[in-house]
């Protein structure tokens, strides 16, 4: 049996028995640069001179088939940013920040928003929400000497990305995900398991972390299924898992699940008789309200995070009044305050020396849970550790989260699950 501890919603749990839990060693000389995150990267491009005033940009989605997440990312991002400068901002200097969509894999817009980004001089970028789109921009980013800080990339790829020790991100790497996701599953008692998972780094890599745990603790894995997002219909992959009738059915995609959902319902693999599971990147409160009701009634979804305070949500929703969920809008609350307080911990904007600082503020020194302060600390002198409304962070050499919490979520006969709170929350070691 997997060793994943449980808690109730309303109490984090403890470690995962898998690995020691922990911030992991304190950082050499050079942590954070081609000594830290990334080892191994490409050579340093030139740095860019920081001008005084911290400037970040994103490169989130206002369209394409992850749109649902950018409200809680775009969010975070705006309320890190207003109580950073009603702090005193950095340097002295109000923070600028720049939005930017990401668009999807099907698109060039995240290259044309990047290329935006660095002609205005940004010293970081938030984003992308999606690994692939990560992926293809990360070397345009990093070579120009700009953080990338990913509020949402889960796939075990970016851990040993080249990124010259400019990538970071606040979302776990799949490994954990899919370890929980698989206890899940296999300890509600299904034996069988069918998972349509869409072809790209995220969804082959975590239909390939769930299938190794899954088999490891006994169940069985009868049919997978890797999909073409852009298929015009998902009849031909639906009918192979129905030739192998599951128990339970791992859905792993993004918006596109909702046309899966429908055609699986047409060939007769509804929920109330194959449990559905998905994952962080269909969890929606808005892709299947055009569903019938009860559609969705049972199924459960894994989403990384912590549960974010009722205060912390308030303040998004006095942001942003019309936001319908909260995913990841706590990982990018955080990676703005940790953006800034690395920059103020080295005396200077750019993104070169800020990045070297990440992985300092992030763990080892005195704790505190927002930038005021934090800040105060820094000017004190001090050594911080920033513990975030996302978890304790607490980087990696490589620019991971160490530990990391997956919340578990149920939906209800009105196709919506509750985003404020997860049935139950699973904190593990990123390792192992």
């Amino acid at each position: 049996m997997i060793r994943i501890l449980r808690a109730p919603a309303a109490v984090t749990a403890a470690c995962l028995a898998l690995a020691a839990c922990g911030g992991g060693t304190t950082p050499g000389p050079g942590a954070g640069s081609t000594g830290g995150p990334g080892a191994g990267a490409q050579s340093q491009a030139p740095s860019r001179q920081g001008d005084g005033t911290l400037t970040i940009g994103t490169v989130l989605p206002q369209t394409g088939t992850l749109a649902y997440l950018g409200p809680p990312e775009f969010a975070g991002v705006d309320l890190a940013v207003k109580e950073i400068n009603e702090a005193g901002g950095v340097l002295g200097r109000p923070v600028e920040k720049i939005h930017t969509d990401s668009g999807d894999t099907t698109t060039n817009i995240a290259a044309q928003s990047a290329d935006k980004l660095l002609g205005q001089k940004v010293d970081a970028i938030i984003g992308a929400a999606s690994s692939s789109v990560s992926e293809s921009i990360v070397d345009k980013i990093t070579r120009a000497g700009v953080i990338q800080f990913s509020p949402a990339n889960t796939s075990d790829k970016f851990t040993t990305i080249k990124d010259d020790g400019l990538y970071f991100r606040t979302a776990p790497p799949d490994k954990l995900q899919g370890r929980v996701l698989a206890d899940l599953v296999v300890s509600d008692g299904h034996a069988t398991v069918g998972i349509l998972a869409m072809q790209d780094s995220y969804g082959s890599g975590l239909a390939d972390q769930f299938t190794r745990t899954a088999e490891e603790a006994g169940g069985q894995v009868v049919e997978r299924v890797d999909y073409d997002p852009k298929a015009a219909d998902f009849a031909a992959d639906v009918a192979k898992i129905k030739a192998k009738s599951p128990q339970a059915i791992v859905l792993i995609g993004f918006q596109e699940t909702a046309k899966v959902v429908q055609e699986l319902v047409k060939q007769g693999l509804t929920a109330d008789r194959h449990q559905w599971y998905m994952v962080d990147g269909n969890m929606s409160n808005t892709n299947f309200l055009r569903a019938p009701r009860g559609t969705l009634e049972g199924v459960k979804g894994t989403i990384p995070g912590a549960s974010a305070p009722e205060a912390f949500q308030k303040r998004l929703l006095a942001v942003d009044p019309d936001l319908t969920e909260f995913t990841y809008a706590a990982e990018s609350y955080d990676a703005a305050n940790l953006i800034a307080l690395a920059a103020l911990a080295a005396g200077d904007d750019a993104g070169r020396p800020a990045a070297a600082k990440l992985v300092e503020v992030s763990r080892g020194g005195e704790k505190c849970q927002d930038f005021a302060s934090c800040a105060a600390l820094l000017k004190a002198g001090k050594d911080v550790d920033y513990d975030g409304v996302s978890g304790p962070v607490d980087f990696t050499d490589e620019g991971d989260p160490s530990v990391a919490t997956i919340g578990v979520y149920q939906y209800g006969p009105d196709n919506k699950f509750d985003a404020g709170k997860a049935t139950e929350y699973r904190k593990g070691n990123i390792a192992g």
